[in-house]
């Protein structure tokens, strides 16, 4: 069995869809809304002019966005936007597995930053925004799907009790440099394109390829503003921000920025995750000066064994010469001594 990947047609799509599944556009925004969801004119009203920049990619601020009880409709709208060409049924609700807790942030560095939710046909989900790309993500992604896959079964239960499973990565760096697009999904096919089953996907988008100028779809306009809310000015919000969920974000993003504790724990974070790329550039330029250092010395190595080669030939050949002018002497005396008329050995 081998993993499949299909690319998104230019523009039109984000998640390219399966042969065996239609094409399905989204509803109108408000039906992607859920009970609790503030309307147009409280978002506004809680907007302000943010002291300080916010990057909504910050994983704290990640997942007060989509991992918090009270913004249960803006994982929803999430999930509908960002899976639309692979969900059979939209999601109408969600159980939220592992909510937002802000003390885990202020104590625990470590804590799991992920989203991971289950909606109202038991189908499960995780979200993550990872920033730095390093060489053994790919495989992370996958051991994250299959532990959520597997993780669903107790000891005893029958393979049937299985659900779908998806999990969407936004990834802050180039994943794939030498592949075209922005967005990759992945699901388990034979080499004919068969699905061996229709148990869910894996979504990544790579958003340092995502270029859009105009929104088209939901799921654009998260992704721009994943890309572009840090420098976005909430009173001053362009054409793509205006609907209830982009005003219903930036609400969410103002109290990061105005709140004292919760810009305590924005800085926290984002202080640890500059840290860890500090630290993790640190390593990876040590690694590359030891692959060159150990690239030199193999250089070397095989300047010195060419050295020896070319001494050894050069060896082979003095007694190659040697052996051709002792066997001349040998021809010559042999003649001189036919010339003289002794017979020779």
């Amino acid at each position: 069995m081998k993993i499949y990947r299909s690319e998104p047609e230019p523009a039109t799509l984000l998640i390219p869809p399966c042969k065996d599944l239609p094409v399905r556009r989204l509803p109108e925004r408000n039906s992607l809304r859920c009970r609790g969801e503030q309307d147009d004119t409280t978002q506004r009203a809680n907007l302000s002019i943010m002291h300080h920049p916010i990057d909504p990619k910050i994983d704290c601020v990640f997942k007060a966005l989509l991992g918090s009880e009270t913004n249960r409709n803006l994982l929803i709208h999430f999930l509908n936007a960002m899976l639309s060409e692979d969900l059979s049924s939209l999601i109408v609700e969600v159980k939220i597995l592992n909510p937002y807790n802000e003390r885990e942030f202020l104590e625990d560095k470590l804590s799991i930053v992920d989203v991971k939710a289950r909606d109202q046909n038991e189908r499960l989900y995780q979200i993550e925004v990872q920033l730095l790309v390093l060489p053994e993500l790919p495989a992370r992604i996958l051991y994250g799907w299959a532990d959520l896959y597997s993780a669903q079964l107790a000891s005893g239960e029958d393979y049937t009790e299985l659900t779908p499973t998806y999990a969407i990565w936004l990834v802050g760096e180039t994943l794939l440099p030498k592949v075209p697009g922005y967005a990759h999904r992945y699901q388990f096919r034979d080499n004919q394109g068969r699905t061996l089953v229709d148990h869910g996907a894996i979504a990544v988008f790579e958003l340092t390829k995502f270029t859009a100028e105009q929104v088209d779809t939901e799921a654009e306009r998260w992704l721009k503003f994943f890309i572009e809310g840090e420098h976005l000015d909430p009173d001053n919000l362009p054409d793509w921000m205006q609907t209830p969920e982009m005003q219903q974000v930036m609400s969410i993003m103002n109290e990061f920025s105005e709140k004292e504790r919760a810009y305590h724990v924005y800085q926290a974070r984002q202080n640890y995750l500059r840290q860890q790329k500090s630290v993790t550039k640190r390593i990876q330029a040590l690694t590359a000066e030891a692959a060159r250092e150990r690239m030199e010395k193999e250089r070397e190595r095989a300047e010195k064994e060419r050295e020896r080669a070319e001494k050894e030939r050069e060896r082979a050949e003095k007694e190659r010469e040697r052996a051709e002018k002792q066997a001349a002497l040998a021809e010559i005396a042999r003649l001189k001594a036919l010339i003289k008329g002794r017979p020779t050995d």
